[in-house]
């Protein structure tokens, strides 16, 4: 399976499989569910097919990623680029990879450019971002030059495709460790499985009762993670770690300007309801990953930490005046 899928993404990424056979095909992995190995399959030819960051092999070592498929219509700020912008103070090196807005009001590139951050940087200069300030964020759309044979197919369907889980899982800068939200939880096993497949260290796919590609503050979220070459599935429930569930409007976003500053509000440590509960969750998740942290208790009171000493925010600070500067 894994093979056949591989000749195929090829062919796909190639332009050497015609219009109606591509759609065809991508429309028969999306009503049969694609498998892990397809998963897998697909997402190192499309790594294949990217531009790559060239980085020092102990630098790549060290990456994470903090990503999620989107298409879950929460329309909230943007939870995974403010845990992105967070977890260098602790010592992480995070290779942020996204794009604007698909699904929603905001995304990844619209809120970092309304925080002032130059997206339009080349591999060298990312590379630099992330030795220097443990950050950069890698805009999809200058890394995955033969997307182009594919949009024309996506546009066209009326439904997801594998696409759409492939995003997160293609970061040009070869992340070895990746917290990723997904839109259902019938794709956690999957994509932890097709990781495993990779060259993957250290995952975990989560995606909450309430439909989030994210840790939910309004609901548990069910988790896989990938550790050790071994799969473990478990609960996160916000409540055991002392925080009150919220309802999703508390976590409501709106365009990029005001996800901006809200985000900037956090990392400030002037917001201190639900959403900054929600960044403090997901951002203990991904200290785990990065083995930052033993577990979810401890990787909170860091992250509350480096906020309320005001490190996140003198961390911001330098992030925009370095991708200004370099």
């Amino acid at each position: 399976m894994f093979e056949v899928a591989k000749d195929k993404f090829n062919k796909i990424f190639k332009n050497e499989m015609s219009l109606d056979e591509a759609k065809k095909y991508l429309v028969e992995l999306y009503e049969r569910g694609e498998s892990a190995e397809e998963i897998a399959a697909a997402t190192e030819v499309m790594r294949e097919h990217s531009i790559k960051l060239i980085i020092p092999q102990a630098l790549r070592e060290k990456l994470i990623d903090v990503v999620g498929t989107g298409g879950d219509k929460s329309n909230s700020f943007n939870i995974s680029s403010t845990v992105s912008l967070l977890l260098p103070t602790l010592g992480c090196f995070v290779a942020k990879h996204g794009n604007r807005a698909i699904t929603s009001n905001s995304g990844s590139a619209d809120m970092l450019e309304a925080l002032g951050v130059n997206l339009n940087l080349n591999p060298a200069q990312q590379t630099k971002m992330l030795q220097e300030c443990g950050f950069a964020f890698l805009f999809a759309i200058n890394h995955h030059p033969a997307m182009k044979y594919i949009m024309p197919i996506r546009k066209s369907l009326n439904h997801r495709t594998i696409f759409n889980i492939l995003g997160p899982l293609t970061n040009p800068a070869g992340a070895k460790k990746y917290l990723i939200g997904v839109f259902s939880d019938k794709f956690l096993n999957r994509i932890i499985v097709g990781l495993s497949l990779l060259d993957t260290t250290s995952a975990v796919a989560v995606s909450s009762r309430d439909g989030m590609d994210e840790i939910s503050i309004s609901d548990i979220t069910y988790a896989t993670m990938l550790k050790n070459s071994r799969t473990t599935d478990f609960i996160i429930d916000p409540q055991e770690y002392g925080m009150k569930l919220s309802p999703k409007v508390a976590i409501k976003g709106a365009d990029a300007k005001e996800n901006a500053k809200i985000t900037d509000a956090i990392l400030r440590g002037e917001e201190k309801g639900a959403k900054r509960d929600i960044v403090l969750l997901n951002a203990a998740m991904a200290l785990v990953v990065d083995d930052k942290a033993r577990d979810i208790k401890e990787g909170i009171e860091m992250a509350k930490d480096a906020i309320e000493s005001q490190k996140t925010f003198k961390k911001l600070e330098e992030i925009i005046k370095v991708s200004n500067s370099i």
